[in-house]
């Protein structure tokens, strides 16, 4: 799949959403080390952090990624990339 035809929606169940809105409104009234405005923003940086952990096994993303189970047994999984995909061959 291409970064053109990349989905740009996702379902999220509604009592997740909830609880996304809940953390978000927390964000607002008191703050956090990076606080969003939105549910939007809140799943845009988790997403991204999940990929930025996919790429770089050096990072802290990765150690998150790794708790949830996400990283494959492949050697290239274990490689870092510059950029986000399948690296360039």
């Amino acid at each position: 799949m291409t970064q053109a035809n990349a989905p740009q929606q996702v379902s999220i169940d509604p009592r997740i959403y909830a609880e996304l809105e809940y953390m978000v409104q927390l964000h607002q009234a008191h703050g956090a080390s990076y606080a969003v405005e939105s549910v939007e923003q809140l799943v845009g940086y988790v997403l991204r952090c999940v990929a930025d952990g996919s790429r770089r096994p050096g990072s802290w993303e990765r150690s998150v990624v790794e708790m949830m189970g996400l990283i494959s047994d492949a050697d290239e999984h274990h490689v870092y990339r510059a950029s986000y995909g399948e690296a360039s061959k």
